[in-house]
């Protein structure tokens, strides 16, 4: 028995695309996702034409992978929650969405993916914009050799005063 071998060839890594240009929506939600997913190249399958629905049917909101499962659940869109992670990633990837890492355990995902900073309400576990450019970075550091800063996210934790 002779077996065949086939041989991988590493893919480049895919360049980030622009977010899509939302001056052009229709305002039908779902019409409106599969322009957006088409836009970045990726394909409007079936699950994420209908999660594309529920994250941007509502206006700009940040969400957890656990917040989009319970949506998905009571919308009675069946998916895993491996596949909401999947679909998140793959959204933050084309720069439809903007993870907001809060702690080592919990990312929030933005839809409103431009450039801007975040208050975390602790308690609440809440996100939310910080208006306008009302946090200036005095001085970033110096990254190292090879590498620059791809953009600086400033989270402001607050708790409610005692």
């Amino acid at each position: 028995m002779t077996q065949t071998r086939t041989m991988v060839m590493p893919q480049a890594p895919r360049e980030i695309a622009p977010p899509a240009d939302r001056s052009a929506l229709t305002g039908c939600p779902w019409h409106d996702v599969k322009s957006m997913l088409r836009q970045v190249g990726l394909r409007p399958t079936r699950q994420r034409m209908a999660l594309g629905w529920i994250l941007f049917g509502k206006g700009d909101r940040h969400l957890t992978a656990e917040m989009l499962y319970e949506e998905a659940s009571r919308a009675k869109v069946p998916v895993s929650l491996a596949t909401i992670y999947n679909t998140l990633h793959q959204f933050t990837e084309v720069g439809l969405l903007r993870q907001v890492p809060v702690d080592g355990s919990k990312a929030y995902f933005d839809t409103n993916a431009s450039d801007h900073h975040h208050f975390f309400v602790e308690g609440d576990d809440e996100l939310l914009d910080i208006p306008g450019a009302t946090v200036i970075v005095d001085k970033a550091p110096t990254p190292p050799e090879g590498y620059e800063i791809a953009r600086v996210d400033v989270v402001v934790r607050l708790r409610k005063k005692s």
